[in-house]
């Protein structure tokens, strides 16, 4: 049976795939890393299942960052926004 994306009301978004592209770890990595099947892996970063607390919880252990710069309920600003966007603010011209 094929797995249905969910409302995105009950969606949680996340940086899994930057954030394990960034260290050049393969799903079966993080997988292994974060005590979870590879496909678990695959399913998260599709958006097609929703991390259990405690999961969310390892996966801020292993990266060792904040849940909420992995995981949230509202779309990300992408960083190259961020990036670009303080670079050309005017407090960053000086």
């Amino acid at each position: 049976m094929a797995r249905e994306k969910r409302d995105e009301k009950s969606s949680i978004v996340n940086r899994l795939a930057v954030l394990r592209a960034e260290r050049g770890l393969t799903r079966q990595q993080l997988a292994d890393a974060l005590n979870v099947n590879y496909q678990t892996v695959g399913y998260l970063e599709r958006g097609e299942y929703n991390p259990s607390l405690e999961l969310a919880f390892r996966a801020s252990e292993f990266f060792a960052l904040p849940i909420e710069a992995i995981f949230s309920r509202s779309p990300f600003t992408p960083m190259s926004e961020q990036l670009y966007d303080s670079a050309l603010s005017p407090k960053a011209k000086g």
